[in-house]
């Protein structure tokens, strides 16, 4: 009789044990649940006011100054590679195949034709002049821009820009 009630006060203690622990586990789990659920955004920074000050924000934030300043050397980088092409290669490639002149203004007539030195066709022709020149030119130089824009875009990932 004293072994049965001494088993049931520690069977009793055992699971009040026992109760104690998972109520402290179920609230240390109720903490972490809390830390983990996403916390709200922080609200937005005031607009700022004023025109100037919103212009100046614009600027920044869009990094337009840099996108401008791309656009202009694009721009002239594309013109000089344009007269590069037709005004440099164009007549040297020209050269390099006898009886061509400058291929920067070949035209071809179709019906076929005698063309003068600047690459008309005589008063009164009804065909097409297809200006292949200007296409070789136009191509040629869309060639040297691209490669030039990749080896700009390589360099500055090797430098880590983006």
């Amino acid at each position: 009789m004293i072994v049965k009630s001494y088993k049931l006060k520690l069977r009793r203690r055992l699971t009040g044990i026992y109760m104690v622990k998972d109520e402290e586990m179920l609230e240390e789990l109720k903490k972490i649940r809390t830390y983990l659920e996403p916390k709200p955004t922080p609200p937005a920074a005031p607009a700022p006011k004023g025109m100037w000050a919103e212009f100046k924000a614009f600027i920044s934030n869009y990094k337009v100054l840099g996108l401008a300043v791309a656009f202009i050397i694009g721009l002239y980088l594309g013109t000089l590679v344009q007269s590069l092409v037709s005004d440099l290669l164009m007549p040297a490639i020209g050269l390099a195949i006898p009886g061509l002149g400058n291929l920067a203004t070949w035209k071809i007539p179709i019906p076929a034709t005698t063309l003068d030195a600047s690459g008309n066709p005589p008063a009164g022709y009804i065909g097409q002049l297809f200006g292949v020149g200007p296409f070789l030119v136009a191509l040629i130089t869309f060639l040297i821009v691209a490669f030039v824009v990749f080896l700009i875009v390589k360099i500055t990932k090797k430098w880590g820009l983006e």
